[in-house]
């Protein structure tokens, strides 16, 4: 029995142990070795997932010397769509609806860009402080407010992707619960209401990944 909403994203399992983190690579211990052989519909579709992507993510970081940092944000993008799917699934742990996991995810990426930066492009990273028409007064505000937006990038990918993941698996245990209390006349409508949801919550699971992913490349590019 659940003492309150929030205890679906509880990480402890009945061996008092977080086991449930295991299933961030469940998926890759149950595909066949078969999936891995080339030509397969899963691996074109994959491929033609990737090749799509890379192509995006190219327009926006436009240097030709930055192959392997795209490849980095596509599979960033795979990671987090890949376990944003798998805890659609009954009896799995949703590990992106956790702070720790997320910030895990945006903390470092986000420190190795500014390390980057700020030690080897440190003109340029000056110039991004200041946008181009700021009146002299403003300036120093200007420094100040984005210093401080700068800091806050990785919080905000990491509240982003959690508050969206833990919204839409919140109201589905909610209409979850309703069933039991419900006439036998109202189930129909409510397992309508819950598949619509359901398929709602796969799109979303996709758009956050993308989007996390996208942020990423964004400030990737200011640099």
């Amino acid at each position: 029995m659940m003492t309150n909403l929030f205890s679906v994203f509880d990480p402890t399992t009945s061996m008092n142990l977080s086991m449930n983190w295991i299933s961030m690579i469940i998926l890759l211990t149950i595909i066949p070795m078969k999936m891995w052989i080339i030509p397969n519909n899963m691996n074109f579709m994959m491929i033609k997932l990737i090749y799509n992507l890379y192509k995006e993510y190219k327009i926006i970081i436009y240097n030709k010397t930055n192959n392997h940092i795209i490849l980095m944000f596509i599979s960033i993008f795979i990671f987090i769509m890949i376990n944003n799917f798998m805890s659609l699934f009954p009896y799995i742990f949703n590990n992106t609806a956790h702070i720790s996991i997320n910030l895990t995810l945006s903390l470092p990426i986000w420190m190795m860009m500014m390390m980057f930066g700020w030690l080897m492009k440190t003109n340029h990273m000056f110039t991004h402080l200041v946008p181009q028409g700021t009146p002299n007064l403003l300036i120093p505000f200007m420094v100040f407010i984005e210093s401080i937006s700068n800091m806050i990038r990785p919080i905000t990918l990491m509240i982003r992707l959690t508050a969206n993941m833990i919204a839409g698996h919140l109201l589905l245990t909610l209409l979850g619960n309703m069933g039991p209390k419900l006439n036998f006349l109202f189930l129909p409508m409510l397992i309508f209401t819950r598949t619509i949801l359901l398929m709602l919550e796969s799109a979303v699971s996709m758009i956050q990944a993308y989007v996390f992913a996208i942020l990423i490349t964004l400030y990737f590019s200011e640099i």
